[in-house]
């Protein structure tokens, strides 16, 4: 376009900018255009990661009005004032609920490294560290949903579910039953369930229809119903993925309630299934896990649902002979109503405080500046430090932004372990020195520490931990090792697409 064309000619600085030529409108849209831009400068970086802004600048300014209109629309990380104003209340609820509760229960005795974590995310979340029991760890796929099917056979009060993703298939209709068997029974059951994460799956439109004729109560998670002036940033997910039973048992997670294919024909034609577990859980650790559904019930449908202080819980466990848990353990919940990011600086801690040996399993790993110095530096000073991924990612942008990061994990000495295809290592967790172990529906990448509703269980020596070892050791069996040498061969058009992905990935 002429009117662009700035051509200077001598030291004068004569300037012909074809100004005379536009139309009126068009001058009005460039001065718009231009406006918006200045306004930018100054309000993108708020409260963001440099790497965020400079991508959402270079948007901006590349994409002239659509990318304002991206940024508009997914560039804030809170949500509506309504939400943020409930979860900043529940937040201090959770902590009033838990103000006569050290940080951590009397008599237990930890490491200066465990200790200092367990300060951490007290103030953090306002949770205290709780014991717990691991009944069993669920690795196979189809197995964990038959023991959840089995635990709801047991529920005589209630049954509260929330899963990231629902799908009454061939593989979940033995839980789905077992939940209207409840129900036959008198139990009352809920659900939770994200509405953008479930919709693309087959016959979600149907799904809510099909709860409310087995007697379920249900509600959908950050619904997004523009008709009905339900909006708010359509990127948000609330990820998490727990059941409580009775208040006596748990479950929590990496799996979602849908078959390992994901209904995809082209899954199922490939093989290409997902690897995940559930932890099944009782204790005192349990209460702090209702304690998020119920504070996600209240905010999807109003009702507010009863909940005992930690001193009373425990009292409630004494007298009706209840386990009271075996090893230490601390829920750490996470999300856009968590402005202090709980899981990203619970993550980069236990890499600083890593000594030996630090293994960390993610589907997604598309770290921030300060994770990725965390956890190369471990790797410099001389910790063992073993990275799971897929070989091949299910999501084309992601897989290509997390391998964007090889060459710097390589040339620090991280020993990137790949799950071989077609099956997609969903799990998450990460494992310091077999002193400390995280675990739940949390990746570690940039959308898990900012954006998505997240749940992550801490834990010490004991049970929980020796489960998390041995699934990595088993997925370590089924992975190769890829090799710096390897890395290096792949072509430039790789190189370019992953560093394109990595810049997008910044979009945060």
């Amino acid at each position: 376009m002429d009117w662009l064309a700035v051509p200077f000619q001598g030291l004068g600085g004569v300037i012909t900018t074809g100004i005379d030529n536009l139309e009126w409108w068009q001058l009005t849209l460039v001065i718009i255009d231009f406006c918006l831009r200045i306004i930018a400068l100054g309000w993108v970086p708020a409260d963001r990661r440099p790497s965020s802004a400079m991508a959402w600048l270079l948007a901006i300014f590349l994409i002239p009005y659509v990318g304002i209109i991206l940024f508009l629309m997914m560039g804030s990380p809170y949500v509506n004032r309504r939400r943020h104003r409930i979860q900043k209340e529940a937040n201090e609820q959770l902590r009033l609920l838990g103000r006569e509760e050290p940080d951590i229960p009397q008599g237990t005795e930890l490491s200066d490294e465990l200790t200092s974590l367990t300060h951490l995310n007290r103030e953090l979340t306002g949770l205290p560290a709780l014991h717990g029991t691991l009944v069993k760890m669920h690795g196979n796929y189809e197995e964990s949903i038959m023991a959840m099917a089995r635990a709801v056979d047991e529920a005589q009060h209630y049954v509260n579910c929330e899963i990231y993703i629902m799908a009454w298939d061939e593989t979940t209709d033995p839980f789905f039953q077992a939940l209207q068997r409840a129900v036959q029974r008198g139990v009352t059951v809920r659900l939770l369930y994200d509405h953008v994460g479930s919709m693309k799956y087959p016959k979600s439109h149907k799904l809510g229809k099909r709860f409310t004729e087995a007697g379920f109560q249900w509600h959908l998670m950050l619904p997004l119903k523009p008709l009905q002036w339900r909006f708010r940033r359509p990127d948000l997910r609330n990820h998490r993925k727990l059941m409580v039973i009775d208040g006596a048992r748990a479950f929590m997670g990496s799996q979602n309630m849908i078959d390992s294919s994901y209904l995809m024909k082209k899954n199922i034609k490939e093989g290409r299934h997902w690897v995940d577990f559930m932890a099944e859980l009782t204790g005192p650790i349990v209460n702090s896990i209702n304690s998020v559904f119920a504070v996600d019930w209240y905010t999807e449908s109003g009702e507010k649902l009863g909940l005992m202080p930690v001193d009373k819980f425990n009292r409630y466990i004494e007298e009706h002979d209840w386990d009271k848990g075996q090893e230490l353990m601390q829920l750490v919940p996470s999300g856009p109503g968590f402005t202090t990011e709980p899981n990203l600086r619970l993550f980069s801690s236990i890499a600083h405080h890593a000594k030996d040996r630090l293994k960390i399993v993610s589907p997604y790993f598309i770290p921030d500046e300060s994770l990725m110095e965390a956890i190369t530096t471990a790797a410099y000073r001389g910790v063992k430090v073993e990275l799971y991924v897929s070989e091949k990612s299910d999501q084309f942008l992601v897989g290509h932004a997390q391998s964007s990061y090889y060459s710097e994990l390589l040339g620090a000495g991280v020993e990137i372990y790949q799950y071989e295809a077609p099956a997609v290592l969903h799990s998450k967790f990460a494992i310091a020195d077999r002193e400390v172990a995280v675990m739940g529906s949390s990746n570690m990448d940039m959308r898990s520490f900012g954006l998505n509703y997240e749940i992550t269980m801490m834990t010490g020596e004991g049970e929980l931990m020796d489960a998390l070892v041995e699934l990595a050791a088993e997925y370590k069996d089924k992975s190769k090792l890829l090799t710096e040498e390897e890395w290096e061969r792949r072509p430039w058009t790789r190189k370019y697409v992953d560093n394109v992905a990595r810049l997008t990935s910044a979009l945060q």
